[in-house]
């Protein structure tokens, strides 16, 4: 049978001039995205992918609407998970994390404009939503030197004009994270400098119905990843020659295969290496009866952050009692406090309100109770009572916002500590558990 160009030129031949999600289905495209693999695995799943169009404009409105809503001239966004939330194109994302050389305008108009690297300015051409590609707003000392102000003012001048010609006389621009001589340079152009995160980590908590449907999908992936990654770990501990590293990279390749992005943490550990808590992932042979416990902050399809921790027991023995009700306390703790979550109910009356842990828990309780969560770890956060800060977070939850609930339940001093996080919508009248990975039988006692 003769093969065709136009068949073998797309990534799925079998599928139409689209995929599911409403992308070209172009064996040669530049946005990065799902896997042949992970989109068989969603439509075995019954899920459906967002549509990448309609995602994105729903966010460029929403941040638009936002800037207008503040009376501010426009928004200034040199964090690379802003950038992928107003423009949905990513450039070397973790690099551009220590060496800021992108930067997006929004304008009270409308009007989108990215500064991206010099070599590199199609990278985001996919979006019409993105009205100019430049660069120049590599702003850090490495790559600019002594003549780093010379580059800050060109820079600076140029967002000066763009303001003029879409927002007129309105010098109120919200900056996000700026290095100190684009600062300097933006103020000396006359900008009055506004808070930029306020802005983008409020308008990132509201999920959209696309985005809400691309984090199914994400999470999807994300827990097929855990349970190869569980996979190997009981299939091969017992041989005393597997690392915790060697059990971690089970979940970056897994992640990487259904077209995930990376990992933001290290932070699976084994045995009397889990307590304290947030010791990083290393070379430690993982022995047979012992705890591993993990927690995915995985950046996965289409760039959602899917955060959930689980604890396993992996062995042939039963677990310590001592451990089954460490994991049975932290299980009930997540549940108890996810059962609050309703649109309406405020910050504070989630802190006051929340499932106390045992005495001997508290001093290595987890860092927050419930956080956001979207590209990333997101705004709000929900503290503890006894770490609580009056005036911080007075706001109501409202229906798209989607909160990671939190578990860490281990004695000062002890050999083991039990780490357990799911990830939870908050609907119209109530909430939705997103996250549908099974705990450890054994450990739960079962």
């Amino acid at each position: 049978m003769n093969k065709n160009y136009r068949d073998t030129r797309k990534i799925d031949p079998t599928k139409g001039v689209v995929l599911a999600d409403g992308t070209p289905n172009d064996n040669n495209r530049v946005e990065i995205g799902p896997t042949q693999l992970a989109f068989r695995e969603w439509e075995a799943a019954g899920l459906t992918p967002p549509n990448l169009e309609v995602m994105r404009d729903f966010r460029w409105k929403r941040l638009t609407q936002a800037i207008v809503q503040r009376g501010y001239g426009g928004l200034l966004m040199f964090d690379p998970l802003n950038i992928r939330y107003a423009t949905d194109s990513t450039n070397m994302q973790l690099w551009n994390t220590h060496n800021p050389f992108r930067a997006v305008l929004l304008c009270a108009d409308g009007y989108m404009v990215i500064w991206d690297y010099k070599n590199s300015p199609f990278l985001s051409e996919f979006n019409p939503l993105v009205r100019e590609q430049r660069s120049g707003a590599d702003l850090f000392y490495f790559d600019r030197g002594d003549k780093l102000d010379v580059a800050a003012d060109i820079f600076a001048n140029e967002v000066r004009i763009l303001m003029e010609e879409h927002a007129g006389t309105n010098k109120r621009l919200a900056v996000d994270k700026a290095m100190l001589h684009g600062y300097r340079a933006l103020e000396a152009q006359g900008f009055e400098i506004m808070e930029g995160e306020e802005v983008t980590e409020k308008t990132r908590s509201v999920k959209g119905p696309d985005e809400i449907l691309a984090m199914r999908c994400a999470n999807h992936a994300c827990e097929t990843a855990v349970k190869a990654m569980e996979d190997f770990a009981r299939d091969n501990v017992a041989s005393g020659t597997v690392s915790e590293d060697d059990i971690w990279a089970v979940l970056h390749a897994e992640n990487i295969k259904r077209g995930g992005e990376w990992i933001e943490t290290r932070l699976l550990a084994s045995g009397p290496r889990t307590n304290p808590w947030f010791q990083e992932c290393g070379p430690r042979i993982v022995q047979n009866n012992e705890i591993v416990a993990f927690d995915t902050d995985l950046i996965g399809s289409y760039g959602i952050c899917i955060d959930i921790s689980r604890t396993w027991w992996i062995g042939d023995k039963k677990p310590r009692p001592d451990m089954i009700y460490a994991m049975q306390h932290a299980h009930e703790h997540i549940m108890t406090n996810m059962e609050m979550l309703k649109p309406g109910i405020t910050i504070p009356e989630l802190s006051a309100n929340s499932h106390r842990l045992d005495d001997q828990f508290q001093a290595q309780k987890y860092g927050c109770l419930m956080h956001g969560v979207g590209l990333c770890d997101e705004w709000p956060l929900v503290a503890y009572p006894d770490k609580a800060v009056p005036g911080a977070f007075d706001y109501a939850l409202e229906p798209g916002m989607v909160l990671c609930v939190e578990a860490a339940v281990g004695a000062v001093g002890g050999d083991f500590s039990i780490k357990l996080e799911d990830q939870v919508l908050i609907t119209e009248d109530g909430y939705e558990n997103l996250t549908t990975y099974p705990f450890d039988q054994a450990l739960m006692g079962l």
